[in-house]
């Protein structure tokens, strides 16, 4: 039987395939008392949760606010989240582990996700993402202050072949676009601007102004 080939880079989650340490005993939920959590933190994640009537929905939420705080969901990030949140720690992982956006693992300061799915794929996006890599391995000097991954799917096919940078969606991206990329990265500058998905024009001349009629729940919120 043959195999679906695949690029080396694949697409999944990091640790998808380390066992579960079925000896371990079970973690319960961390004590307030003897847990610290910094303020802010502790004030976001509840913040997140009076939006929701279940508090678990906050869960991805929480987690995000932690990783930003961390750098990565810690098990010092997972105890403070699940102290905060009142579940377990390995309630937490369990869904850290399953989302491409929540690190497991400790990572460099910036994250470049470039998509390598259909879309991007078939615009030499698996090129992009080498091209990338290769270039921010070469200039950190041995370092790893950026943190370069393919991704499954980002869900911007209209800019394909794109990538996720610190969250800013840019594209469509060439080869000839890595040293930029990477150097507005490093000097703290807004990456390739020009090619940044929430600055493009749309037919609407209202759209991202407050001309633009406002959401229902918002003009609820505004008593209208």
């Amino acid at each position: 039987m043959s195999t679906v080939p695949r690029y080396d880079h694949g697409s999944r989650v990091p640790g998808w395939d380390r066992p579960a340490d079925l000896d371990k005993d079970p973690a319960g939920i961390p004590d307030p008392a003897t847990t610290e959590v910094p303020d802010s933190l502790r004030q976001e994640i509840e913040a997140h949760m009076a939006n929701y009537p279940e508090s678990r929905s906050a869960t991805l939420p929480a987690l995000a606010a932690a990783q930003r705080v961390h750098g990565w969901c810690s098990p010092e990030a997972l105890e403070q989240v699940a102290c905060v949140m009142g579940v377990t720690p390995a309630y937490l992982e369990s869904v850290a582990s399953f989302y491409d956006m929540l690190e497991t693992t400790p990572v460099a300061r910036h994250s470049v996700y470039v998509c390598t799915n259909i879309s991007c794929s078939l615009r030499g996006a698996d090129a992009l993402y080498e091209a990338i890599r290769q270039a921010a391995e070469d200039g950190a000097g041995g370092g790893s202050d950026i943190n370069v991954r393919s991704f499954e799917c980002l869900g911007a096919c209209d800019i394909a072949p794109m990538a996720s940078v610190d969250g800013v969606y840019v594209g469509p991206l060439t080869e000839s676009d890595v040293p930029r990329l990477l150097e507005d990265v490093r000097a703290g500058r807004p990456v390739l601007a020009e090619k940044q998905l929430a600055r493009r024009r749309v037919a609407d001349p209202r759209a991202n102004t407050r001309e633009f009629p406002p959401h229902p729940i918002e003009r609820e919120r505004e008593g209208d």
